[in-house]
């Protein structure tokens, strides 16, 4: 592993953290608890939720005794995983590095929230169109998810030649 690698892994997981915070803490300083501002044709909703559970409020409905040990214990393991698999990928895989970067930091930004507000991830943000609508989530999980996307996208290319 490079010292340029990790240089990067440890920029984008810091940017992401960063980035994540501070949208947070511009949510919860603008915006009141009950309110909804509607952006683009209400194609973007920002209203304020705190989750207690993992990605769109799974496992919410869990005993706290269970739910909270569960999501501080795993978060910060799943992260190291990331990590380690990003950092040991070939240095020609900066794809993977990048999602492994999102990965970590998505999940290390909302375990430090879960942390700091008693099992409590702060969300604000939902998109749809009409009736078809996502759950409120935040920048966080969408960091997730687009670094999903990125382990997963090289591979169904290849697949989808192959089929």
């Amino acid at each position: 592993m490079s010292q340029r690698r990790a240089l990067l892994f440890v920029s984008l997981v810091s940017l992401t953290i960063g980035c994540d915070h501070a949208t947070k803490v511009a949510a919860t300083t603008l915006l009141e608890p009950s309110s909804v501002l509607s952006v683009a044709a209400d194609a973007v909703r920002i209203e304020l939720a705190y989750n207690p559970g993992a990605f769109m409020s799974l496992g919410a409905d869990l005993p706290a005794s269970l739910r909270i040990p569960l999501l501080l214990v795993l978060m910060p393991l799943a992260a190291l995983a990331a990590s380690v698999l990003a950092l040991r990928s070939g240095s020609s895989r900066t794809l993977s590095l990048v999602a492994g970067a999102l990965l970590a930091g998505g999940g290390l930004s909302n375990w430090v929230d879960r942390l700091v507000h008693d099992g409590i991830v702060i969300d604000f943000v939902s998109v749809g169109i009409g009736w078809f609508r996502t759950g409120i989530f935040n920048l966080a999980d969408l960091a997730v998810i687009v670094g999903i996307l990125l382990l997963i996208a090289p591979h169904s290319k290849h697949h989808l030649r192959t089929a």
